[in-house]
């Protein structure tokens, strides 16, 4: 009998972005990030989210309105509510900007207090059921172009909203093409290298504001637990990861991303010395490796943690040795090198004594012990 394995991933080309309700809900209700000075991309991901799936009814005043896929009603109070906006001319002026923009169309009813409106190509986005059924607008997901994203983003100056969808929407997990994606949900902006690493500059010109607006957008992300910042040194720029986005979007616990596992799966050389983490005390110095010292440093104190976590008592002491060796490709019959994806170490402990006391296979692509 044949074994599946469930491999959960966000792929870098797929055109589509899946967006859940529930998430676009919660930024409706955060107050604390900005819509002001939008590009429209916020907005229209809102008018997005409440529109149907399939036909249904709806009662407002004492009459009925069949809604059909792709389209939505509501009352222009519960617009301005979502728009965040004080008076109804300014949520209907973005409705008209919208449709300008042959994005959306709407109609006024119910004496101008409600409002239809519906997403244009909503049927090439979205899979359509011709059929009546309940709609709940609260929870399932939608599907938004990645093309469409991009074109509302470079539409006008972006808020702070506008900026969480863009890095949500270009987020990758799990593509062996984006570097660093394995590690964690990481934004990658398609750029075509396959290196996440992005900077205040390049956000600030995708954004359109200013380089020090572009950083208070990211810092103020950050401190609200929204994404988590990998910066290096030097000219290599930082990698954005999402918070919760796998809660969100699998529904699987999500990860803490390391600094260390980052900079191996980008090839950055990191200094072990100014990082703060629990090296062992003797980690070995005549260790032939086709990896950089830093790097071998850096597998030595995770290898050194998992170790003290399971109890081994021979981690701290000071007279282990520590010796990493690569393992041979049994294939080709040579040592693998160190950017290799299928690398394979040994790791053996010793006694001041030099008798062996433990050996471990490491498998880097697994990330195991």
């Amino acid at each position: 009998m044949s074994e599946y394995k469930l491999e959960l991933k966000q792929i870098v080309d797929y055109p589509r972005c899946r967006i859940y309700r529930q998430f676009i809900r919660q930024l409706i209700a955060d107050r604390s990030i900005r819509t002001s000075g939008g590009s429209g991309l916020f907005y229209f991901t809102v008018l997005s989210s409440y529109a149907n799936f399939r036909t249904s009814y709806k009662r407002i005043d004492g009459i009925g309105y069949t809604i059909y896929p792709g389209e939505w009603l509501c009352r222009v109070s519960e617009l301005c509510e979502w728009f965040r906006t004080r008076f109804h001319h300014q949520a209907l002026s973005i409705l008209k900007d919208l449709q300008d923009r042959h994005l959306i169309t709407y109609a006024l009813l119910g004496r101008g207090k409600l409002v239809k409106y519906k997403i244009k190509d909503w049927s090439k986005s979205n899979r359509v059921l011709d059929y009546n059924a309940p709609c709940q607008k609260d929870t399932g997901f939608f599907f938004l172009p990645v093309s469409l994203a991009n074109e509302l983003i470079s539409a006008g100056r972006c808020s702070e909203m506008d900026a969480v969808l863009d890095l949500w929407i270009n987020t990758v997990y799990h593509d062996e093409r984006v570097q660093g994606s394995e590690a964690g949900p990481v934004v990658y902006l398609r750029n075509g290298t396959g290196c996440p690493l992005t900077g205040y500059a390049e956000l600030a010109e995708r954004w359109g504001v200013s380089k020090a607006t572009a950083g208070r957008y990211i810092r103020k992300l950050k401190e609200m637990e929204y994404i988590t910042v990998i910066s290096f040194a030097g000219t290599y720029g930082s990698a954005i990861y999402l918070q919760k986005y796998l809660s969100m979007m699998f529904q699987i616990s999500d990860v803490l991303v390391d600094k260390d596992e980052v900079a191996m799966a980008l090839h950055i050389e990191v200094d072990p010395s100014k990082e703060a983490a629990e090296v062992p005390e003797s980690s070995g110095s005549n260790m032939p490796c086709s990896g950089s010292d830093s790097h071998i440093e850096i597998i030595l104190q995770k290898v050194g943690k998992i170790l003290s976590a399971q109890g081994f008592p021979c981690v701290h002491c000071p007279w282990i040795e520590y010796k990493l060796l690569p393992l041979l490709d049994d294939c080709r019959g040579t040592v693998l090198s160190w950017k290799d994806r299928e690398q394979r170490f040994l790791l053996v402990l010793r006694c001041k004594d030099k008798q062996e006391i433990f050996r471990f296979e490491i498998n880097r692509k697994e990330a195991s012990v």
